[in-house]
């Protein structure tokens, strides 16, 4: 799971030391152990968790009876469902919809980050809806790139605020395994690239077109992830459903917003450094408008339902 609001944190360095996008942040995404280099970054699990409630507030409750309905439809296994969590960060996805839907399940988490892996195996749901038992396992390995045979037996392909972070041929990989294995997939909190701030201020839409601009950097899909994996899903032949997912941020989300806005306003600031001070005086009021309660953030993302005929199915 990656951070919304696009990954590290980035800031400017000026004369007077670390401008504001640096400063008091929560790093959304920490560096490689010098002592192992080759690591995976690591995602802070202080902002997955602060950033949980929201999610959960935003994912799209309209999608689960569709789902319900693609799941009652796939051949009966006898030893329940079996669920495959693609990138789940801390676990916040199965934490959500293991106790919204019945049945035994066992969930199956995937994460190149065996730190991430540890948080997520901790505190995974141990019940579903209708009482019945909830098991996990672990798997750390390449999020992007599950084949076939690893979804083997899967009754649901999940992730949460990860499509964003792939390219158009991982997510036509995705896709593709995900439909062999004739599998439905709910892929949720997607950014959307549209950002609505009240009170306005005269560069919110700048700052949004380099962050934008940032999410699409090294051949990432950013923004255009959704309709990237709806045509992928619908050229497997798959049922596609789309559905807003916005987080809307007021008071009492002030923690969040702040943190958001660091990484937000920072994303753009590395992708043009030309903002420079203008972009340090903006985060400056914007999270003076916060502090004071006076803030309202709508941060538009996308669910997706994939609905992949069943395996051995009628064509």
């Amino acid at each position: 799971m990656r951070p919304l609001g696009g990954g590290r944190t980035a800031g400017r360095r000026g004369g007077h030391g670390r401008s504001s996008a640096e400063r008091a942040t929560v790093r959304l995404r920490e560096a490689p152990d010098r002592e192992h280099p080759d690591d995976p970054p690591r995602y802070a699990p202080q902002w997955l968790r602060l950033r949980e409630p929201a999610d959960a507030e935003a994912r799209a409750h309209e999608l689960l009876e569709p789902l319900r309905i693609g799941l009652a439809d796939l051949p009966g296994r006898a030893d329940g469902l079996v669920v495959h969590d693609v990138g789940c960060g801390t676990g916040s996805m199965g934490r959500w919809l293991a106790p919204r839907l019945d049945g035994a399940q066992h969930w199956v988490l995937h994460d190149r980050d065996p730190y991430l892996l540890h948080f997520a195996a901790v505190a995974a749901p141990r019940a579903a809806a209708d009482g019945s038992r909830v098991t996990v396992e672990t798997r750390r390995g390449d999020l992007a790139r599950l084949t076939p045979d690893a979804l083997t037996g899967a009754a649901l392909v999940t992730a949460s605020a990860l499509l964003d972070v792939l390219t158009a041929e991982e997510v036509g990989t995705l896709a593709a395994a995900c439909a062999v294995a004739g599998c439905p997939a709910l892929l949720t909190l997607s950014v959307a690239g549209r950002v609505e701030l009240g009170p306005a201020h005269p560069l919110d839409a700048e700052i949004t077109e380099a962050f934008n601009d940032h999410q699409r950097r090294t051949g990432m899909l950013g923004p255009d992830a959704v309709d990237a994996a709806a045509e992928a899903f619908a050229g497997h032949g798959a049922t596609v459903r789309t559905h807003p997912s916005p987080w809307r941020l007021g008071p009492g989300e002030a923690g969040l917003t702040a943190q958001w806005l660091r990484g937000w306003v920072g994303a753009a600031v590395e992708q043009r450094p030309e903002l420079g001070e203008q972009a340090d005086r903006y985060l400056d009021e914007r999270l003076a408008t916060c502090a004071a309660g006076e803030l309202r953030v709508v941060v538009h993302h996308t669910d997706l339902l994939a609905l992949c005929r069943p395996a051995g199915g009628a064509p």
